[in-house]
């Protein structure tokens, strides 16, 4: 028996995108679940649990108004600015409902600090205009209950239809040189282990911090090569791009927040995933 009885109501900002997409497709079977797209899709356009919502002329209230959330799951992309203000309207709603917000974050609210992983409750400090976005709206959720939040940080995701893949194979089509990071060390994830993650963090009712990336670290071009070797390319170009002299991190490792052992992830899955 499917768990729609479950008494979810979801509300995914960004449902059109890749990982809101993704997102969806997990989640729509067992709850009733809602989405926002940004521009017209004909597809989209006639499902009643699709909503048109753009960010720089909409107003979000009508659509947290008609779906009546109690979980709101934000993927949203776009405007920097325009993205605080909807949080801020966010937390609005859900001081006032008993609604709880899941909050897709980055690794790069620690890309400050270069010289180690970082964990779930280290300070985060950020010298990237994404990073600071980020930051700024996890500062906002963490004002609120804790049992309201859950502030997901996202490594780099793979997967065999996400835009990192579908770029990598396009500029090997072109016969253009990849760039690859050897002085990065990073974990990583795919959107089929995030999904999964993200229903379990729904049903067991978790809040707080998670770093949903690899529980082990990769390089970036050890890791990228890894991948065009299993799609199967031969002599790729390769750019290798130094910022730094030195082995630089950016890894969000979990430590407090563990998920079960079935929902950890090893970044050789990924690879694995992407034989099939």
């Amino acid at each position: 028996m499917l768990e729609r009885e479950n008494k979810h109501r979801i509300l995914i900002l960004g449902a059109s995108g890749f990982l809101g997409g993704s997102i969806y497709k997990e989640l729509c079977s067992y709850f009733n679940t809602f989405g926002t797209y940004c521009t017209d899709h004909i597809l989209l356009d006639k499902n009643k649990h699709f909503f048109q919502y753009n960010i720089e002329e909409d107003d979000v209230f009508e659509i947290l108004e008609i779906v009546k959330p109690n979980i709101i799951i934000s993927a949203l992309r776009g405007d920097f600015s325009k993205q605080i203000i909807v949080h801020r309207h966010l937390t609005e709603y859900i001081s006032s409902t008993k609604c709880k917000l899941i909050f897709l974050s980055s690794a790069n609210v620690f890309d400050a600090y270069s010289k180690y992983p970082s964990y779930e409750f280290d300070k985060t400090l950020s010298h990237s205009i994404y990073g600071h976005f980020k930051i700024k709206i996890e500062n906002m959720l963490l004002r609120l209950p804790k049992s309201k939040v859950a502030i997901l940080r996202l490594p780099m995701v793979f997967g065999k239809h996400s835009p990192r893949i579908q770029e990598i194979i396009q500029i090997l089509k072109n016969k253009e040189p990849i760039e690859v990071f050897p002085n990065l060390i990073m974990n990583v994830t795919t959107d089929s282990k995030l999904t999964q993650q993200i229903h379990y963090i729904i049903n067991r009712n978790k809040s707080g911090i998670f770093h949903l990336g690899s529980t082990d670290l990769v390089h970036h071009d050890d890791f990228i090569k890894e991948i065009i070797d299993v799609l199967g390319h031969t002599n790729p170009i390769y750019k290798h791009v130094y910022t730094t002299n030195n082995e630089r991190y950016l890894a969000t490792l979990p430590k407090d927040n563990l998920l079960p052992k079935n929902l950890q992830l090893l970044s050789n899955e990924i690879i694995n995933e992407l034989k099939i």
